[in-house]
């Protein structure tokens, strides 16, 4: 990473993650991704404003399910990364190691995106058979699991049904997965219902530390959940967001999808990372100000 000038021991589209030791410095950068190719231009103050938000949620569910969190203050991280203070401040979480479960579990409130589309041609999600007469938009009768494995870089993630989930985990890890997923979500939905927010799905990592199913990475982020704004809510149409279905929807109108993605204006840029910042305000009812030496977490 050229901000630190120390190599990651592994990077993944957004985060670089330091292996140290007995636990890992994980590193939220500004990169941005779409599509799942990692686009040319980094939005400014995401990778602060992703890990400040997942801390806002794993702090308010530690009761609900434990969370891989052990500081956000980099004057309790390793030695060899007190160099890089400045940089890490805000976007950085030293984290307990924990044997990671190859699931990407995703929580659907609405009927949208890949959801509507597999909807649309049978009926069902992930082998869940939905009522008839559902749009896009449309609020479902219950949050639904609708899991999917978990691609290398480069590659697709592919949406699998739950019983495929329980082949891959075994029985009783998939029914894990599935309880706390839909536990967190309708947590995280009644909540955000009171800031004006809607969750309409959002995806969870689980790992395994000490025994104990562990939520970890990141938690209910613009990168990793679809928020749109409650005033305003009809089904029947795609949905303004506060996420970076934005930027999304700029290279779909802009990009044929064929070879690298393109870069980014300055004004969807700037545009993003206004949306970035407006979610943390909603959600955490905080104003976003970048992170300070004196001013860092516990």
């Amino acid at each position: 990473m050229a901000a630190m000038g120390k190599r990651p021991d592994s990077q993944g589209k957004v985060r670089d993650i330091y292996d140290c030791g007995d636990a890992l410095l994980m590193v939220a950068s500004d990169r941005i991704s779409a599509f799942d190719f990692i686009l040319p231009d980094e939005i400014p103050h995401k990778g602060e404003i992703l890990t400040r938000i997942s801390a806002f949620w794993f702090d308010k569910f530690k009761d609900i399910l434990p969370n891989h969190v052990i500081t956000m203050d980099p004057a309790k991280f390793p030695a060899e990364y007190a160099e890089y203070t400045d940089y890490l401040v805000g976007r950085s979480m030293l984290v307990k190691k924990a044997k990671t479960i190859p699931i990407e579990c995703i929580v659907r409130g609405y009927l949208t995106g890949s959801g509507k589309k597999t909807y649309d041609q049978d009926g069902t999600v992930c082998g869940i058979k939905l009522p008839a007469g559902l749009t896009e938009a449309s609020k479902l009768p219950e949050p639904i699991f609708t899991p999917s494995t978990k691609a290398a870089l480069g590659e697709h993630d592919e949406n699998i049904s739950f019983e495929r989930c329980a082949q891959i985990v075994g029985e009783d890890v998939a029914s894990q997965l599935r309880d706390a997923s839909l536990a967190i979500y309708k947590a995280a939905a009644e909540y955000a219902a009171t800031r004006g927010i809607i969750i309409a799905d959002t995806k969870f990592e689980f790992g395994f530390i000490d025994g104990k199913l562990t939520i970890i990475d990141e938690c209910l982020t613009p990168d990793s959940s679809r928020f749109w704004p409650a005033e305003g809510y009809a089904a029947g149409h795609v949905q303004p967001s506060f996420d970076k279905q934005y930027v999304r929807d700029w290279l779909r109108a802009n990009w044929d999808m064929q070879g690298e993605p393109p870069h980014l204006p300055a004004e969807v840029i700037a545009g993003a990372s206004e949306r970035y910042q407006e979610a943390f305000e909603i959600i955490t009812g905080k104003k976003f100000v970048p992170m300070k030496e004196s001013n860092v977490p516990a």
